[in-house]
């Protein structure tokens, strides 16, 4: 009987603590796997469908199964009143959840984007469904906490996309676009305040700043930044200079447009 011991190949690749170590392998069926080394050993998650390979309920996954659920109750009743998910439900929802986050987490270290920007989009969907389905207030909430930090992965990810394709303009839009979300998420709760101290918003926030290092100067805010420098130097005779250059680009602005 062959060895099932895995330090056969945990001996060949050394946890390294602090790093996320990963890497894609064949599997025996000649399909293409994902492995992550854990502390403990390691772990194998499927390239497509469900990280574990399973199909609950002849579906995709227990997130597919519960939202064509909800289609079919719309379909019967003309509605989605009366839907709602129980705390068991949820918690397979959550537990879902949390391969697909692995497998995201795996894929953004190798640079494969597009497939982040897939596993994110479909944790929000599972976000979503509970927030407005589970039966039990705590249900509803439990996942909230994250939805910022899978905004951030998600349009981090599209903008890193853009950004190896060189389209830099859309690289900033996806980048602007989720700080407004994250911004609206923190609001929504109250917690606008959270906002200017949130990791996720320091995050996009650096990667913004590097996506405008490729990008041609902006000339009203190089005159501007210009002006407020006289200004504050007391240069009135520049600042009125510039502020003439910038009314005069300002209104070149408004005649392309």
């Amino acid at each position: 009987m062959p060895s099932k011991d895995l330090r056969l190949i945990t001996d060949d690749w050394p946890y390294e603590p602090g790093q996320i170590n990963v890497r894609t392998i064949r599997g025996a069926d000649n399909r293409v796997k994902i492995q992550m080394r854990v502390d403990l050993g390691v772990l194998q998650m499927e390239v497509d469908g469900r990280p574990d390979g399973r199909r609950p309920y002849d579906h995709e996954s227990f997130l597919d199964y519960q939202l064509q659920r909800v289609e079919a109750h719309v379909r019967r009743n003309g509605t989605d009143l009366g839907f709602s998910l129980d705390s068991e439900e949820c918690r397979e929802i959550r537990e879902e959840a949390l391969q697909y986050y692995k497998r995201y987490l795996a894929n953004f270290v190798l640079e494969n984007y597009e497939a982040v920007v897939r596993d994110t989009k479909r944790n929000l969907d599972a976000l979503d469904l509970c927030a407005k389905y589970a039966a039990e207030e705590e249900d509803r909430y439990a996942l909230e906490q994250y939805r910022p930090y899978i905004v951030m992965m998600n349009v981090r990810s599209k903008a890193l996309a853009a950004m190896q394709k060189q389209k830099y303009q859309t690289a900033l839009a996806h980048v602007e676009t989720g700080l407004k979300t994250i911004k609206e998420i923190y609001e929504q709760y109250g917690e606008a305040r959270a906002y200017r101290v949130s990791g996720e918003v320091h995050i996009l926030k650096a990667l913004r700043k590097e996506i405008r290092k490729h990008l041609p100067a902006d000339p009203v805010r190089v005159i501007t930044r210009k002006l407020n420098r006289a200004v504050a130097e007391e240069r009135y005779e520049d600042a009125a200079r510039l502020r003439d250059e910038l009314e005069l680009l300002k209104r070149k602005h408004g005649e392309k447009q």
